[in-house]
Order: structure tokens, then sequence, then C-alpha cells
């Protein structure tokens, strides 16, 4: 990723955006990576959340390949003229045998696995992905969409409750044990990260982010602290 946005220029944003409602979001049934579509209120919801993020005028949509993630995106592309950027590395987290249950069928088959995958283990849902590897797979795509993005641009990631508050923690340098801390993404809401253009990680070449806004449904206003 480029220098462009640092050193005190511009800050560009990250804008990551869980897709609207599917039918196995209602019945409550783990999807991961099954390619389930938007239902009627899950297209609703991405056309009113739509209207909203084109005021911050992004410069670039990515989004995962799976068809909630591509529709929801596509809202946002009818209302800016962009084309979306599609990146399986934006994709929700592999979850092997546990895709298509519901959260009862998880509780009573997998009840302690289920406990330990919440509280932020290592381990592999179903034989899938561990939280880490997502976080890895998400950062590398959206550093590569970065690359597209000017100073003071925006970019907005149409993406999936889990992975993108993998990529958040990470994104923030939280150590893993603490993305936990991060609660449920609710469909079609965002979260909006803020580079931090006076201070790069030591030994890093990739900026470091400020989270402005989570889990909201609101656009990000600028905030006068007490302590600068």
């Amino acid at each position: 990723m480029t220098a462009a946005g640092r050193a005190g220029g511009p800050a560009r944003r990250i804008v990551l955006w869980r897709h609207g409602r599917t039918s196995w979001n209602a019945e409550r049934r783990f999807q991961g990576q099954t390619d389930v579509p938007l239902d009627d209120t899950g297209h609703a919801q991405a056309a009113r959340a739509a209207a909203a993020l084109a005021r911050l005028a992004p410069h670039r949509i990515a989004s995962s390949d799976l068809i909630r993630a591509r529709a929801t995106a596509a809202a946002l592309a009818a209302l800016t003229g962009l084309d979306v950027h599609e990146d399986a590395g934006l994709r929700e987290t592999f979850a092997g045998e546990w895709q298509g249950l519901t959260r009862i069928e998880l509780e009573d088959r997998f009840g302690e696995d289920l406990d330990a995958w919440a509280a932020g283990s290592q381990l592999r849902p179903g034989g899938g992905e561990t939280r880490i590897e997502v976080a890895a797979r998400m950062v590398e795509a959206i550093e590569q969409s970065l690359a597209h993005v000017p100073p003071g641009q925006t970019l907005v990631v149409a993406t999936h409750g889990g992975s993108a508050r993998a990529a958040i923690g990470a994104l923030l340098g939280l150590p893993p044990e603490h993305w936990a801390a991060l609660g449920v993404l609710a469909n079609c809401a965002w979260s909006v990260l803020q580079e931090n253009t006076t201070q790069t990680p030591v030994g890093s070449t990739s900026p470091s982010w400020r989270l402005q806004e989570y889990n909201a449904g609101s656009l990000p206003v600028t905030a006068l602290a007490d302590d600068r």
C-alpha cells in the first residue's frame, strides 16, 4: 500500500458495511460462505443504507463476491455510478459443517465449541477458518483496494458480520483475544475507520486506524475532543 494519505495529509476512511438481511438471517441460520440472497427486507435495508452512504461520496466500492454482499453493494453503485470491485477475500468465515445449521442446532450439537469460538479462541468452526485467517485475507483485500483510494477519500467495503469484525480488530491493532469485545453487527449497519495520518506503527509501512463509528446507521460527524 502506498504512503498516500499519511504524514499529516488528508485522511482516508474505510466503511465496512454488512450486507442486508437474508432468509437465513431471519431464521438464525449460520450462513458462512453459503451463497444466500437478500430477502425483501434485505433489499429495502440496502436501499436505505445506500442513500445515506452515498452522501459520503465514496471513491471506490469493494465487495465480497457472495450474492448478498454484491446485491448490497449494487444499491450504492446505482446511486454513485461507481463500479463494484468483487473480491473473494472479503467473504464471510468458512464454517464447514456448521453452515446451514440454526443457532439451536449448533448449541445442541456443538455447544462447547460454539462457546469457545465466540470467546475468540483459535477453534475452527465446523472445521473451517480461524478468526486470524479470516482477518488476514480481509486486511489483504482491503489494502489492495486502498491502493486505489487517494488521500481524503473513502473506500466502502460491502462484506459480512464476522469477517468485518475480524478485519476491524486487526486494522485497529487489537490483540486477537480482544476481538470478541466488538459486538455483533446488525444487517446493513456499518463501521467507519479513519486513517491516523500522524502516526504509523513502528516497523510498519501500513497506516494506523481509528474507529469513528461502530454498528452505525448514521454518518460520522466531526468530533470535538476534550484532550486535543
